[in-house]
C-alpha cells in the first residue's frame, strides 16, 4: 500500500501534525536544508489524503514574518479554503517566540522590558488567529526563557514576569470569550543551556502560582522529559491525574540528548507501548481519561526526500495503532489481568486507611509497637510481585507474540 496517496483507516481518535513538522526543511546547526520548503496548503492536503484529522501551527509557520495586513489575510483565506477544502481542523495553535534574533535572551523573561512588550504583541495576536480558526489550545513553549549563564539572570523576577506574561495571556482569553486553554510544553534545554520549567513537574508547580491558572495546563513531549532522564509516561500520567493534560506531542528520542524529534515509536518502544497504553486504556483503576488529538510533534530525518517526508509522517500513525491494538490486546488478555492482580496493582487502588480510620488510630492496640513493626515488615518483605513478569507479558505482545 502507498503511503503517499491512499488515505488510510486507523483508529478513532484524531490524529493530528504541526506545519513545521512535515514542513521542516532539514537544517540544522551544522548543514545546510536538504528538502525545499513546503506550501502550508501543500501540507494540509498531504496530511489529509494519508488520514490526519487535523493540523497545527506556529504564526510565522503560516504567514511570514513581517507580512503585511492585505499578505496576511491572502494567506488566512487561501488556508482556510484548504481546511475546508479537506475538512481538517485546526486544533492548537501556538507562537514563534524563539526563532528571531531579538528572542535570544527570552521572550516573555527577556532582560529588555521592550522584547518583552513585542513578545505579548506577538503572542496575542496569534491566539486572535487561533480563536478565528477554532482552535480550543494554544501552547506556549518557552524555548528561549532561559540563560546559559546562572548570573545572566534574576530568577526570581523571570519567574514574576513568566507568570505576568501568562496571567496577562490568560486574563485575554477569558475576557475575549474564545474558550481557549493554554499548554505550557516542558523542556530541559537545547536551545538555552538551561530552560525555564524544564519538566512536567516544575511547570506543575509554576501554574500553582498563577491568577488564571485554571485554564493553564500542559503539553507534554516524548523527547523532551526524555531528554531530562525522565519516565514520559510518568510525567503524562501525573498530569492527568491533577487535570491538566491539555495536550500532548508524541515523537521518538533516545535518552538523554539532543532533542531528536524521531517517528513516534522509533525510540523508546516499550516506553511508547505504555504511553498508548494510558492514552487508550486508562489508568488500570479508572479515573480522568485524555480526549484530545495524538499530536505528532516529530522531523522528517535529514535524509529523507520529499516522498520520504510523507512516509514518515504515515509511519507516526502507524505505529501508534499498532501498539493501541496491541494495547487493547495487553489489557484484555486473561494472563495479563492475572499477573495485575498478582503484583498488587489492583490492591493498590484501594485506600490505605480503612473507612473512618485515624492516623491516631494506627498507633493504638497493645504490645510494643517497635516489635510489632519490626515482626510485620519481616513477613510483608517475603512478597514477591511479579514485575518482570508483567513486562514480559507487555513485551509479548508488543512484538506480536501473545
Amino acid at each position: 500500500m502507498s503511503t503517499t496517496t491512499t488515505p488510510t483507516s486507523y483508529s478513532q481518535v484524531q490524529f493530528t501534525f504541526g506545519l513545521w513538522t512535515v514542513g521542516w526543511a532539514a537544517q540544522d546547526p551544522f548543514g545546510r536544508a536538504t528538502r525545499p520548503a513546503l506550501d502550508p496548503v501543500e501540507s494540509v492536503h498531504r496530511l489529509a489524503e494519508l488520514g490526519a484529522s487535523g493540523v497545527t501551527f506556529h504564526d510565522d509557520d503560516l504567514v511570514p514574518f513581517g507580512a503585511d495586513a492585505a499578505d496576511r489575510d491572502a494567506v488566512v483565506a487561501r488556508f482556510r479554503a484548504a481546511l475546508e477544502e479537506t475538512g481538517m481542523t485546526v486544533p492548537m495553535v501556538t507562537t514563534d517566540t524563539f526563532s528571531h534574533p531579538v528572542f535570544k535572551d527570552g521572550a516573555l523573561t527577556s532582560n529588555d522590558r521592550g522584547v518583552r512588550r513585542l513578545a505579548l504583541r506577538k503572542i496575542l495576536r496569534q491566539v486572535e488567529l487561533g480563536a478565528e480558526l477554532g482552535a480550543r489550545t494554544f501552547v506556549m513553549w518557552g524555548g528561549r526563557e532561559g540563560m546559559e549563564y546562572d548570573g545572566a539572570k534574576d530568577h526570581r523576577a523571570a519567574l514574576d514576569r513568566f507568570a505576568e506574561g501568562l496571567d496577562t495571556v490568560a486574563g485575554y482569553i477569558k475576557e475575549r470569550g474564545y474558550g481557549m486553554r493554554i499548554a505550557l510544553e516542558p523542556k530541559p534545554n537545547e536551545p538555552r543551556g538551561d530552560i525555564l520549567l524544564p519538566t512536567v513537574g516544575h511547570a506543575l508547580g509554576f501554574i500553582s502560582m498563577l491568577e488564571h491558572g485554571d485554564i493553564v495546563g500542559l503539553n507534554p513531549e516524548v523527547g523532551h522529559e526524555q531528554m531530562a532522564g525522565l519516565n514520559f509516561t510518568a510525567g503524562l500520567a501525573q498530569a492527568l491525574w491533577q487535570g491538566k493534560l491539555f495536550h500532548l506531542d508524541l515523537n521518538g528520542q533516545h535518552g538523554p540528548k539532543f532533542d531528536q524529534d524521531l517517528v513516534f515509536g522509533h525510540g523508546d518502544l516499550l516506553s511508547a507501548f505504555f504511553t498508548v497504553d494510558l492514552l487508550e486504556n486508562g489508568f488500570p483503576s479508572g479515573g480522568p481519561r485524555y480526549e484530545g488529538p495524538r499530536h505528532f510533534d516529530y522531523k522528517p530525518s535529514r535524509t529523507e526526500d520529499l516522498e520520504g517526508v510523507w512516509a514518515s509522517a504515515a509511519a507516526n500513525m502507524e505505529s501508534y495503532t499498532l501498539l493501541a491494538e496491541r494495547a487493547r490486546a495487553f489489557r484484555a488478555d486473561p494472563e495479563v489481568q492475572e499477573a495485575m492482580q498478582a503484583s498488587g496493582i489492583v490492591e493498590l487502588a484501594t485506600p490505605t486507611l480503612d473507612e473512618g480510620e485515624s492516623a491516631a488510630s494506627l498507633l493504638e492496640g497493645g504490645g510494643d509497637l517497635g516489635t510489632q513493626i519490626a515482626e510485620e515488615s519481616e513477613r510483608l518483605a517475603e512478597r514477591g510481585y511479579g514485575h518482570v513478569r508483567l513486562n514480559q507479558l507487555a513485551l509479548r505482545h508488543v512484538l506480536g507474540a501473545a
